[in-house]
C-alpha cells in the first residue's frame, strides 16, 4: 500500500510539472503580437532577434507569468491554511472576505496617496493589505466566537466580503484623478501591467511565508487529527493559530495587493488536489497546493487574454467559472456525507 501510494504521489507531482511548463509554454505565446515557437526559442536563448519581440517577451508577458504561478499559488495554499483553521472545505480567503478586506484598504491607501501624487511601493501595497486582511480575519474571529454553525460563518465572511466591496466600488467610482479611475480594472481582479520589480517582491515574500508554512506541515498534520490530539503532541494550540492567521493572511494578501481579489481559487485548488493525491498530509498537499494554484492561475489567465482578444476579462470572472461548480460539488459531497 505505501508502495502504491509513493508511486500515486510520484505521478501526481509530475502531472502538475508537465501542466505548468505547458501553460508557460502557451502563456508565453498568447498575445496580439504572435509569435512563432522559432522566435520565442531566439528570444529565451539569447540569440539576435528583433528588439521588440525581446521586450514583449521579457518586459510583459515573462513578468506577467511569474507573477501568475507566484500569486496564484500563494492563494491556493492560503486557502488550505484557512480550511485547515476553520474545518471547513469552502472556507477561503474571498468567501470569508478576507480578500475584500484587502482591497478596501488597498484603494483607501492608494486613493489617498495618488491623490497627493505619491506612488505606493510594492512593500507598501502588500502591508496595506495585509492590514485589511487582519481586520477582515478579526471580525470573522469574533462572529466565529458567537456564530457556532460553520455555514452561518461562511455566510458572515461573504457579507463582509460584500460590505467591503461596496464601499470600495463607491470609493473608485467617485475619484475624480485618472489614475485612481483606472483602480477599477484592478478591483475587479486581473494580472495584467507586472513588472520585474514586482515579481522581485512578491517573491521575496512568498518563498520565505511558504518556507514557514512547509516547515510547520507537521504541526499542521497534527491538528488535522484534532486539537487535543494537537496538544498532547506538543503543539502550542495558541501560538500554532496565530501562525495559520498570520501566514494565511500574508499569503492572501501578496495576492491582492498585486492582482486584487480573485475569486475561489483558494477553496476550489485545495479540494481538488487533495482528491489527485488521496491524501491531507500536508507536507504533500502544501507544495502540491502551490502548484495546483500556479497551474490553475496560468490556464485561468489564458483564457482572460485570449477568449474575448483585444478585450481581457478579469481573472476573478473566469476562475468563479470553473471554481464555483467545484465548490457547488464539494458542498453537495458534504451533505450527502451528513445524511
Amino acid at each position: 500500500m505505501e508502495k502504491k501510494n509513493r508511486v500515486r504521489y510520484t505521478i501526481a507531482f509530475i502531472i502538475l510539472a508537465i501542466l505548468l511548463l505547458l501553460f508557460i509554454v502557451i502563456n508565453i505565446k498568447a498575445g496580439s503580437v504572435d509569435l512563432s515557437a522559432g522566435e520565442i526559442l531566439s528570444i529565451l536563448f539569447g540569440r539576435n532577434v528583433d528588439n521588440t519581440s525581446a521586450s514583449i517577451i521579457w518586459e510583459i508577458r515573462m513578468p506577467r507569468i511569474w507573477a501568475v504561478i507566484l500569486l496564484g499559488g500563494a492563494l491556493a495554499v492560503s486557502g488550505f491554511l484557512l480550511q485547515t483553521f476553520f474545518g471547513n472545505p469552502i472556507a477561503g480567503p474571498f468567501v470569508l472576505g478576507i480578500s475584500s478586506g484587502a482591497k478596501l484598504v488597498v484603494s483607501l491607501v492608494m486613493i489617498f496617496l495618488l491623490g497627493r501624487s505619491i506612488i505606493i511601493s510594492s512593500t507598501g501595497m502588500i502591508a496595506a493589505a495585509f492590514v485589511g486582511s487582519m481586520i477582515s480575519m478579526g471580525i470573522v474571529l469574533l462572529i466565529s466566537r458567537k456564530v457556532k454553525r460553520m455555514a452561518m460563518l461562511v455566510i458572515s465572511g461573504v457579507m463582509i466580503g460584500y460590505i467591503c466591496s461596496a464601499i470600495t466600488d463607491f470609493v473608485v467610482t467617485f475619484a475624480d484623478d485618472s489614475n485612481i479611475v483606472n483602480l477599477h480594472n484592478w478591483s475587479l481582479g486581473s494580472f495584467s501591467g507586472m513588472s520585474w520589480e514586482n515579481v522581485k517582491v512578491m517573491a521575496i515574500v512568498i518563498v520565505i511565508t511558504m518556507a514557514i508554512v512547509f516547515l510547520m506541515s507537521k504541526p499542521i498534520s497534527a491538528y488535522q487529527l484534532g486539537e487535543e490530539y494537537a496538544r498532547n503532541m506538543g503543539v502550542n494550540i495558541k501560538v500554532f493559530r496565530i501562525m495559520l492567521i498570520l501566514l494565511s493572511s500574508i499569503l492572501s494578501a501578496s495576492v491582492t495587493a498585486f492582482a486584487g481579489p480573485i475569486s475561489f481559487v483558494g477553496i476550489a485548488v485545495p479540494h481538488l488536489i487533495k482528491n489527485l493525491l488521496k491524501t491531507a498530509k500536508p507536507i504533500l498537499v502544501i507544495p502540491a497546493c502551490f502548484l495546483g494554484g500556479a497551474v490553475f492561475c496560468l490556464f485561468c489567465d489564458w483564457i482572460a487574454r485570449t477568449l474575448f482578444a483585444p478585450t481581457e476579462l478579469s481573472i476573478s470572472s473566469v476562475t468563479a467559472i470553473f471554481g464555483a461548480p467545484v465548490v457547488i460539488y464539494i458542498m453537495i459531497h458534504r451533505q450527502q456525507k451528513l445524511q
